[in-house]
């Protein structure tokens, strides 16, 4: 419950909430902290920020304070691999990613709890690439004081299925580059795959064990993915002979190498002919042509979730489509745009 009374009769009682001042160009922030004790010499200065009377708090049994509201909804919302202090101010705590890694928001319990009344959560995008301590989401009661009930509904809502905000470590992997096509393999043009390739898997803390080239043949295609598995690969990355000419045989290679599952084409551009398999656990990537005239393709969407132990396979290569068309910028500024970030 709170009672107003005049900042005259507040004298010798402590704030229940920070009290912002904000100096245009020169300071924003809390020009008295919550719990301080209001003293005669406060008094001109609370006026002159409009406060003429202030409240005090005299909490119900059944009530909380935006403070202790915040710790609870916090708890509730960070699963693994989220980090946070717990020193809320004005009702808000921030989450942090306690690793680097890929950011997991469960989207559907997110919108289940800023469904409750009084709470409120935002998050940065679903599989955005993180580095420790970032800021990743940030929560915080709205009101000033609330029911402990909704708090702690909103909380339960947040902590199903281990946490609504995650951060899942990407692993190092060892990756295999296989090189196709007769004119790299004979020498008529130079390979300019395995520069940007190793560079992708490098950046993102793997290492590339072996490099195969090989000509559009299948026979040799399937010998090369064997090679690669047998040389300890748990990432195989495939070039060339991903489009739809006559002698463009590189997923007959991946078949014939025994791969149980093959997902071609996903709703991305550019990357709209990139290939998704596996043999057993290992997974293949089919990156095709473009990946040489675009600095972000399909390729760059799917590689962390993959060395993040995520199982891609027609579903999520189907809603890429929310978000998977680029724009073609002049000056490419991904991540920070709307590629990708439709789930």
């Amino acid at each position: 419950m709170l009672k107003k009374v005049s900042v005259h009769q507040a004298v010798g009682t402590r704030l229940a909430h920070d009290i912002t001042e904000i100096r245009p160009g020169e300071f924003k922030g809390a020009a008295f902290k919550k719990g301080h004790t209001v003293c005669n010499e406060d008094i001109c200065h609370l006026q002159k920020l409009g406060k003429n009377h202030l409240y005090l708090i005299d909490l119900e049994k059944d009530e909380i304070h935006e403070n202790q509201a915040a710790e609870i909804l916090a708890r509730g919302l960070s699963g693994t691999g989220i980090e946070w202090e717990n020193n809320p101010k004005e009702g808000k705590i921030t989450l942090h990613a306690a690793y680097d890694g890929i950011l997991s928001i469960n989207i559907a319990s997110l919108a289940a709890f800023n469904m409750v009344d009084e709470v409120m959560c935002a998050t940065r995008h679903n599989h955005s690439i993180v580095k420790k301590g970032d800021l990743v989401a940030a929560t915080r009661a709205i009101p000033l004081v609330m029911q402990r009930g909704p708090v702690e509904r909103a909380a339960a809502i947040a902590s199903h299925d281990q946490g609504t905000v995650c951060v899942k470590p990407v692993k190092k992997i060892k990756t295999g580059l296989i090189i196709t096509g007769n004119e790299v393999y004979t020498g008529l043009i130079d390979d300019r795959f395995k520069p940007v390739l190793s560079g992708k898997i490098n950046e993102l803390g793997s290492t590339v064990i072996c490099v195969e080239y090989t000509p559009d043949d299948v026979e040799q295609i399937c010998q090369a993915i064997e090679k690669s598995i047998d040389t300890g690969c748990e990432l195989i990355l495939l070039t060339g002979g991903m489009s739809v000419d006559p002698d463009d045989v590189t997923r007959l290679g991946i078949l014939k190498a025994g791969a149980g599952e093959m997902h071609y084409g996903t709703a991305v551009l550019p990357g709209a002919m990139f290939l998704v398999a596996y043999i057993n656990d290992i997974p293949l990537l089919g990156v095709p042509g473009c990946g040489l005239h675009h600095r972000i393709t399909a390729l760059d969407l799917v590689l962390p979730r993959i060395m993040a132990g995520e199982h891609i396979g027609k579903k999520e290569l189907a809603f890429f489509g929310h978000g998977g068309l680029c724009m073609d910028c002049r000056e490419c500024t991904y991540p920070h745009c709307p590629f990708g970030k439709g789930v």
